[in-house]
């Protein structure tokens, strides 16, 4: 009869089994990201443009909240800061067109990449279930905007319910792009002969050398040409940035290239 007994519990066990597995949730998503060109809200916290930011200087590619949210701070409450219009945020000057590339630190399956100006979806880009690569640009219309605009980037995980979210604050002018062309001044100086010595400058020769950078270490600032060392090899930097944990040379190739 005991080992009766024994079988029945088993065999319970064997069929409850399964419909545990079916019952427990999936886990998160291991994907982060964020704009970094133009420097969002999170990039300019993480590389010291903007002070009083909280912990998002350490995980920039961490605000990451449930889909369909309207604002910065994917609402997590550890980045309340990213929600602050009153800080000092720095303002990239562009065109009414613009390029914007995210950094994603970890990549999973993607769903779409929207673009909000207020409450008006100005762009969105489907991937349908692709995984991205390192880093993912889009080139987005700002329809005739002009003046100082917030725009808020949301990157839609395609197998969770939840998103990334970026705000990048923006100073939009005329043009297409983000350079300032000077106007031409044409001034014509009376006709006047003279005769002067020929002198002849030797202009000395200048070797530019990119700056070296010593061990790469998360915190500190890295130019783009910056050259680092790391586990015995050496890395020359692709992007400007402020390094952090998980950003090594060898795991992030847009950022580090191997020499």
């Amino acid at each position: 009869m005991k080992h009766k007994r024994n079988f029945a519990v088993a065999a319970a066990g064997a069929t409850i089994a399964p419909l545990l597995m079916v019952a427990l949730p999936a886990s998160p998503a291991s994907a982060h990201g964020y704009i970094s060109t133009p420097p969002s809200r999170q990039a300019n916290c993480a590389a010291g443009k903007v002070s009083n930011c909280g912990p998002v200087i350490y995980e920039p590619q961490s605000v990451e909240g449930p889909k369909g949210q309207k604002n910065c701070n994917g609402g997590l409450s550890q980045f309340a800061q990213l929600n602050d219009d009153s800080k000092n945020w720095p303002a990239a000057s562009v065109g009414n067109s613009v390029n914007f590339t995210w950094t994603l630190t970890a990549r999973h399956a993607t769903s779409t990449w929207e673009y909000f100006i207020g409450s008006e979806r100005v762009a969105v880009f489907n991937d349908n279930g692709a995984q991205p690569g390192a880093t993912k640009s889009h080139t987005v219309n700002l329809g005739g905007k002009t003046g100082r605009v917030k725009l808020l980037a949301v990157w839609n995980i395609a197998d969770t319910a939840m998103a990334f979210y970026s705000c990048v604050d923006l100073q939009v002018g005329g043009g297409g792009g983000t350079t300032t062309t000077q106007p031409t001044t044409t001034t014509t100086q009376p006709t006047t002969t003279t005769t002067r010595p020929t002198t002849t400058t030797t202009q000395p020769t200048t070797t530019t050398t990119p700056p070296q950078s010593g061990t790469w270490a998360a915190g500190t600032s890295y130019a783009t040409g910056a050259t680092v060392t790391y586990n015995g090899a050496s890395y020359r930097c692709l992007q400007g940035h402020t390094a952090i944990a998980g950003w090594e040379p060898s795991s992030t190739p847009a950022l580090w290239a191997k020499n």
